[in-house]
């Protein structure tokens, strides 16, 4: 989203436009301000499509469950609204300094040779806690492997890897 203005801007030979597209431009304060703006603006509108706090009062309420303290109905929706947006800040200030950082350590105190995105870092972050979990996974169900047995149940099949 803000390569693409910078981009356009380029080819335009209006002085004033052409200042405009030198600062969205990769490694600038103002290019990493707009990148963090736009981070959590994003996180905020991806929470209000995904989570709708009145339809988790209503399922909750539906399946016996409750907050306690909190009445059932408006009261936990409107709690389960101010937690999500606590929750979404957090997160999204987060992952917007995760992925704002890497680019100024790569600016002239710290001047690293090397660079790993915020995208990139989290991908690469990702699939790592996914694996050790796939791992644990795998090494807590076959920890169980010697107590099926002893009951006369099929425990689960080992494979040769």
């Amino acid at each position: 989203l803000l390569i693409f203005p910078a981009t356009v801007l380029t080819f335009v030979n209006v002085p004033f436009l052409r200042d405009m597209s030198d600062l969205l431009f990769d490694n600038l304060l103002v290019y990493n301000i707009i990148f963090a703006a736009l981070i959590i603006f994003f996180a905020y509108f991806y929470t209000a499509i995904i989570y709708n706090p009145d339809d988790l009062a209503e399922n909750l309420r539906k399946n016996g469950g409750f907050i306690p303290g909190i009445r059932p109905g408006k009261k936990t929706s409107e709690y389960i609204d101010r937690i999500l947006g606590r929750i979404t800040f957090i997160g999204a200030v987060y992952v917007a300094f995760v992925c704002v950082i890497p680019s100024f350590l790569q600016r002239e105190p710290f001047n690293l040779p090397f660079y790993f995105g915020g995208t990139s870092l989290l991908i690469v972050v990702g699939v790592t806690l996914d694996f050790v979990q796939q791992v644990e996974s795998f090494l807590i169900t076959h920890s169980y492997e010697g107590f099926v047995r002893k009951r006369g149940m099929k425990g689960p099949r080992r494979y040769n890897i």
